[in-house]
């Protein structure tokens, strides 16, 4: 329950301290909202991630992984394309 000093605090207000701590609510909720769109916004996320890839691939670890991948689709390549060749 309320004490007699919350009440008399609230008493103190005036029409105008309301309005202006609603609005000042009001901006600081707006602020929230529009953060928050802007982080789930999967436009910015696509663009995080798709950043985030490159710069992986980027990085030694990442540039070996890509040679390593690479370098076993051209033995399967030469292993297929010779298989052909026999059976033909």
């Amino acid at each position: 329950m309320a004490s007699q000093e919350e009440f008399s605090v609230a008493a103190d207000r005036t029409a105008d301290d309301i309005q202006r701590d609603i609005e000042q609510a009001r901006t600081s909720l707006a602020e929230a909202v529009d953060q928050l769109a802007e982080r789930t916004s999967p436009k910015r996320i696509a663009n995080q991630t798709k950043q985030s890839l490159i710069a992986r691939a980027k990085s030694p670890a990442g540039r070996a992984i890509i040679a390593g991948t690479a370098a076993v689709l051209v033995a399967l390549l030469v292993v297929r394309g010779r298989r052909r060749r026999h059976a033909a």
